[in-house]
């Protein structure tokens, strides 16, 4: 039965990125992943980092239950109480000026509008992102994304690339080695300035990359971008499709850095697991917007069921206050992940925040050579020991891990997550390397 299974995946599925895992889900319920054959699986990826309150929430499964048999879908220019309400709380859980609310279906759609929202209020077309970047498939968030999927699609027009802030890998450095953040970004707008044909609309980034390997920037960096930004004319968006409620300790992980931005994206996290997403930005700038003409007009604008999942979610995240949860429970897995790295030598480097973490695994850390090899074997080791973990390989690093626990997991679940990524790194170096 596995066996046809597989056979139609083979015939009748369309590879859309990397492989398929080579197990069959059948169900998933709160940090767990159960497969078709009877193994229990350990999700320290919150499903496509997304499911932030574990899988199958007795919440969020009563509120669809509830929601799909009064209100499901409508026509798009009608409204219901689940979108206001929701649009109104997300405006409460934000600093001002941010106020207005559109909600969508998937993070690359919310970048979409949100770039189409800054070019027709600035008038100009020019979008500036980090080359580690990941903000969709769609053709301008793929256009603004760097860090994989480029080739093959033909030109895009007005996207510039500035360079990503890591510590673990500067490119510019101080006296003392360390990553001279100030100097790398005089650098990248003095390339944007001399790229630009005048026209820059917008910046778009992650608070913290993701998919460019977990990459924290230092803390003033934010601010700083904003000033480069405010001095050309530009708005700054933040795409905190994995950051935002409460994973990285606070609401935003853009809080720490006392910015606030013109537009913020959510997704992922606002749905959790479901398809959710918003755009939230400034009366001001939505008046202006509304002025010329904004269009985004979608099957799925302001859809209720999901706007009833949405308010579910901050009902929890409120009420568990999962900003400190995500707080405590992180700094547990980043101890264990600490512990890691001083048993294991292929270790190089342990960073992130709150419950997005990122383990770097290196074949010579005084080199920092990295191993695609490495990375796979480690990821495979994990699966067969019951963990599921996603590592990003990236050109000229190492394979880096993306852990993002469910902000509900307990602290046995991370620790048995740490205890299984600890054996199998061990068991993968000592036959890889000796």
């Amino acid at each position: 039965m596995a066996n046809d299974f597989w056979s139609d995946v083979d015939q009748h599925l369309i590879r859309y990125g990397g492989t398929f895992s080579p197990e069959i889900i059948v169900r998933a319920e709160g940090s767990f992943l159960y497969t078709e054959s009877g193994r229990k699986v350990l999700d320290f990826t919150s499903g496509q980092m997304s499911a932030i309150l574990g899988h199958s929430h007795p919440e969020i499964v009563a509120t669809v239950r509830q929601q799909v048999g009064t209100l499901d879908h409508l026509f798009s220019g009608m409204l219901s109480r689940p979108v206001v309400e929701l649009a109104r709380r997300l405006a409460e859980s934000l600093p001002a000026p941010l106020a207005k609310t559109l909600l969508l279906t998937t993070g690359a759609e919310a970048n979409e509008a949100a770039l189409r929202m800054a070019k027709l209020v600035t008038g100009k077309h020019e979008i500036v992102s980090f080359a580690g970047s990941w903000h969709g498939m769609t053709a301008g968030a793929a256009a603004a994304t760097y860090s994989a999927g480029r080739h093959g699609y033909g030109p895009t027009v007005g996207n510039l690339a500035i360079p990503t802030p890591n510590s673990y890998r500067p490119d510019f450095v101080t006296a003392d080695g360390e990553l001279d953040w100030q100097r790398q970004l005089d650098w990248a707008f003095g390339l944007v300035d001399a790229q630009s044909v005048g026209s820059l609309a917008a910046c778009l980034v992650e608070p913290i990359l993701s998919s460019g390997g977990v990459i924290d920037p230092p803390v003033g960096y934010l601010a700083a971008l904003k000033r480069k930004c405010e001095e050309r004319g530009m708005l700054l968006i933040l795409d905190e499709a994995q950051t935002g409620l409460c994973r990285t300790g606070t609401w935003y992980a853009f809080e720490r850095d006392g910015v606030v931005p013109d537009l913020i994206t959510l997704s992922k996290t606002l749905g959790a697991g479901l398809p959710l997403a918003a755009v939230i930005t400034s009366a001001a700038i939505e008046e202006e917007a509304h002025r010329r003409g904004f269009l985004f007009y979608t099957t799925h604008v302001s859809d209720p069921l999901v706007a009833a999942v949405g308010n579910t979610v901050l009902d929890v995240a409120e009420r568990e206050r999962l900003d400190e949860r995500a707080r405590k429970l992180g700094a547990a897995l980043r101890d264990g992940l600490l512990a890691v790295q001083d048993r294991h030598e292929v270790v190089g480097d342990v960073r992130g925040r709150g419950l997005l973490q990122g383990v770097e695994l290196v074949t010579d850390r005084a080199t920092k050579t990295g191993s695609d090899q490495l990375g796979a074997l480690v990821t495979r080791r994990c699966l067969e020991l019951g963990l599921h973990m996603n590592v990003v390989q990236l050109p000229g690093m190492g394979g880096t891990f993306r852990i993002a626990p469910p902000l509900t997991s307990t602290e046995d679940e991370i620790a048995l997550g740490v205890e299984i990524l600890d054996q199998a790194i061990g068991e993968v170096s000592h036959r890889l390397l000796g």
